[in-house]
């Protein structure tokens, strides 16, 4: 690959990820200093963390701006305690915590850190490119990280991805492009084959998006088979039900109208739309097994701001606001 392209395929991913492929950039520039600092009511982590709650990524502006924080599934909007570690994508489960962050350097890097309920550093690990995704398994042993990177011969053609599995109790992590890849009951091997988007439903089970040839599926992964098989057409950045039937994604709307929120029963292969019409680009979360949470960028004066959001799961109700000034959210019960 020649320079020239290289710096060109470079700039395709910095567009991409600024114009909303991951909304990376609106979610982690910096906040503007010339910009009034967002008062928010303050509450003790003690007081959050014995009870039900969510787990996000502050984008209020001022000192707390992309440091972990907290609330009440109670009062979700109400007083937020905040802890001192600063994430691009958060996740909380079994009592690990995992953050995905940028790695400052000439080369574009990101790092991965797990710690324990006491806050001992369980796991870490430097990664090549833009953070993206992060996802915890239920019980918190495995983590999957994906990030944007440069320098693959077919990003002229689009992006490229680099998605692990981490296995945190072991301190080991795998490449997915290193499991096989079975389409409509063939092995294949494409060259432009991208990852993304885990969601786990155990610590063998996972569900993810793989696309090549122009198009993304739905796929089911095995950590034990070393395995990826593709499910369905049109879906990116999975996210499992509570109860591990359904799985909502984002689905590309004709005519480049964004992407809107769908919810399939795996069981018996329906689709529905849920009531959300804005372009939702983000790998949601269930709020519980009836509500989809997903973060929306805001713009403007408030752009580099994100708003936290839910709607019911069966595509009826309306969107309502759940926190603001959130981001890349996590329940935990």
């Amino acid at each position: 690959m020649s320079q020239r392209s290289r710096v060109v395929a470079l700039a395709v991913v910095v567009v991409l990820c600024v114009g909303g492929v991951v909304a990376y950039a609106v979610s982690s520039r910096p906040a503007p200093a010339a910009r009034t600092p967002t008062s928010i009511p303050s509450a003790s982590l003690a007081e959050v963390e014995v009870v039900p709650h969510l787990v996000y990524r502050s984008t209020a502006l001022g000192p707390d701006f992309g440091k972990v924080a907290m609330s009440t599934l109670a009062d979700p909007d109400g007083p937020r305690a905040v802890t001192a570690d600063a994430c691009e994508r958060v996740d909380q489960r079994g009592g690990t915590t995992l953050c995905l962050r940028s790695r400052p350097g000439v080369v574009l890097g990101s790092s991965v850190t797990a710690w324990d309920r006491i806050g001992h550093v369980t796991y870490r690990r430097n990664l090549p490119g833009i953070p993206s995704r992060a996802r915890l398994s239920p019980d918190g042993r495995l983590a999957a990280t994906t990030a944007f990177v440069a320098g693959d011969s077919y990003l002229s053609a689009g992006f490229a991805t680099r998605t692990y599995v981490h296995d945190l109790a072991a301190g080991t992590a795998v490449h997915l492009e290193d499991f096989t890849l079975t389409h409509e009951g063939r092995r294949i091997t494409p060259v432009d084959r991208n990852y993304w988007g885990v969601t786990f439903l155990d610590d063998d089970t996972f569900y993810l998006t793989v696309a090549f040839d122009g198009r993304p599926w739905l796929a089911r992964g095995s950590v034990s088979k070393r395995s990826v098989t593709t499910v369905r057409s049109g879906a990116e950045c999975p996210s499992l039900s509570p109860d591990g039937r359904r799985v909502a994604y984002k689905k590309l709307q004709p005519s480049s109208r964004g992407w809107r929120i769908a919810v399939l029963d795996l069981a018996t292969g329906s689709e529905r739309l849920l009531a959300e019409t804005r372009s939702v680009d983000d790998q949601v979360q269930w709020l519980d097994d009836s509500t989809v949470l997903y973060g929306l960028p805001l713009t403007g004066e408030r752009g580099g701001e994100t708003d936290l959001w839910a709607v019911p799961a069966d595509g009826a109700g309306a969107p309502r606001l759940l926190v603001p000034q959130a981001w890349s959210a996590s329940v935990v019960r």
